[in-house]
């Protein structure tokens, strides 16, 4: 295919797409967002079967906007997840083994494949997921020695990474993975510690369920890709979560197919940490102004 021109990309829109796009300002906009990473990933609303009726460029900018908005809003208070949770599971494991060395990590409280007979299906898949996540925290060591300067610092002076060390080299979902690893004693103090109620998280499997749902918008956001229209989820959502949620809020129909659902959990998440009631209803407040933004720039156009 032959490569095109800007001009010859707004053309394609105006001819073929039937949306209204002229002038300097328009392409200099079209630049900003790009016509692939912008038009293209904002054309549709979940999936190419369900594309959405602009007839102006400036429809397509308004929800381009708010997906920027709604990034800016999320990013910060995923961060804060994220670093928070961490430090519980940190607490936990230091206080099972005493120690911040991993390889008492990995002896004491990494042994959930304990918890099934060895015959059983379940103890081999547990066992290999153990050996993968020990093998996949040594080769992001390796990774990033020499440009680490807390692994550089560790093994430069023939000192083993410390747990906390490890932590902030493993991602979301990495981090994920190493919580299902724990045994089901450390697992229940983790999820006890963050305020999650034992009757609904009796196998203290919630944390590592609510990880993985934050992964996939936690890697939207931080890859800048498209988050309003929750495309970025990559796996099924546990039930529980939903549940929980409901039962503790009144909020029903939680689904995780919009992303009102993903601004929820997080608000829920910060209320168990104990962030303030001020902070809450700060960041609920940012997303109620982004929306109402899109809303009246919509109106306008239409």
């Amino acid at each position: 295919m032959t490569p095109k021109s800007i001009n010859a990309l707004m053309k394609i829109m105006r001819d073929s797409k039937g949306i209204q796009i002229s002038g300097k300002t328009q392409k200099k906009k079209l630049r900003y967002m790009g016509y692939y990473h912008g038009y293209k990933g904002y054309r549709y609303c979940g999936s190419p079967s369900q594309p959405l009726s602009y007839n102006d460029f400036n429809q397509l900018q308004a929800v381009y906007d708010f997906d920027i908005n709604l990034k800016a809003v999320l990013y910060p208070n995923i961060m804060f997840l994220e670093t928070t949770i961490k430090n519980y599971v940190l607490e936990s494991i230091i206080r099972e083994t005493q120690s911040d060395q991993f390889i008492d990590t990995y002896n004491i409280a990494m042994n959930d494949y304990k918890s099934y007979p060895v015959n059983d299906q379940r103890f081999k898949t547990a066992l290999e997921k153990r050996l993968n996540v020990r093998n996949k925290i040594y080769s992001v060591i390796s990774r990033d020695y020499g440009r680490s300067n807390i692994v550089n610092h560790y093994y430069n002076n023939d000192r083993p990474l410390p747990i906390w060390a490890i932590f902030e080299l493993l991602s979301l979902g990495e981090f994920g993975n190493f919580i299902s690893c724990l045994n089901m004693k450390v697992r229940r103090d983790i999820s006890r510690s963050i305020g999650i109620k034992i009757s609904v998280d009796p196998d203290g499997k919630m944390v590592e369920k609510i990880i993985f749902v934050l992964k996939d918008l936690r890697n939207a956001v931080a890859h800048n890709n498209t988050v309003f229209d929750g495309r970025f989820r990559t796996r099924n959502i546990d039930g529980r979560i939903s549940r929980y949620i409901t039962a503790e809020t009144q909020v029903n129909n939680i689904t995780f197919g919009s992303i009102v659902d993903y601004i929820l959990l997080i608000a829920f998440i910060m209320a168990l940490l104990e962030r303030s009631k001020t902070e809450i209803l700060s960041y609920i407040k940012q997303f109620e102004d982004i929306c109402q933004k899109l809303n009246k720039s919509v109106q306008h156009i239409l």
